[in-house]
């Protein structure tokens, strides 16, 4: 890890503004979550269920965050690595809830796909804009920013899922936006273990 994240991350303890974002954004990914969950099943939706799945574990995050703001490296490290492991967790089960989807030959609702998906992209464009300061830094502020970048992501293919499920009448394009969103869950839980490992190697016990 370079000396400049280093003093980025020493810079952040006790940094109140960044508290407040962190408050912010958790409060919109747990109101999105209640939203997410309801439309995800009442649509039948595999892209839908797995971003509800994917703000309720940024809300977790992020309340991990709030909680290590301003403790040493190696406890952030830690958090981070904790996020970490959460996010590959979620990309699996998104792998499975998709494989139940296929399985099941489930045709969602695309209307009700993109009335949820246009909000969800809102609420996450404003977090990713708050977010958007504290993008570098330790692995703890990173986890958070990468989170917030991923939701972007996803919310935007959940769009082009349901425009894919209304022009071709079936539930292909939800279930495939669903394996991506997985593998971008996975590739984010890579990136935040490989940066908390290296800080926690660098850090006093």
């Amino acid at each position: 890890m370079s000396a400049s994240c280093c003093d980025q991350a020493l810079e952040q303890r006790g940094n109140e503004s960044y508290r407040r974002v962190l408050w912010a954004v958790l409060a919109i990914n747990a109101a999105m979550f209640a939203v997410e969950v309801a439309a995800g099943l009442a649509a039948g939706s595999a892209s839908l269920q797995a971003d509800a799945l994917d703000f309720l574990g940024d809300a977790g995050n992020y309340a991990i965050s709030l909680f290590v703001v301003g403790m040493a490296l190696r406890y952030r490290a830690m958090a981070a690595f904790l996020k970490g492991a959460t996010m590959g967790v979620f990309g699996l089960w998104v792998l499975g809830v998709t494989a139940w989807h296929v399985w099941h030959g489930t045709l969602p609702h695309a209307a009700t796909m993109g009335a949820v998906g246009v909000a969800a992209l809102v609420a996450n464009a404003v977090s990713f804009g708050l977010l958007w300061a504290n993008r570098g830094g330790d692995a703890n502020m990173r986890s958070a920013w990468i989170c917030t970048r991923n939701d972007v992501l996803d919310n935007l293919a959940v769009l082009i899922a349901a425009l894919g499920v209304l022009g071709t009448g079936t539930g292909w394009p939800d279930v495939i936006v669903a394996a991506i969103m997985a593998g971008l869950a996975l590739q984010g839980a890579w990136v935040v273990l490989n940066q908390s490992r290296a800080e926690l190697s660098i850090s006093p016990a």
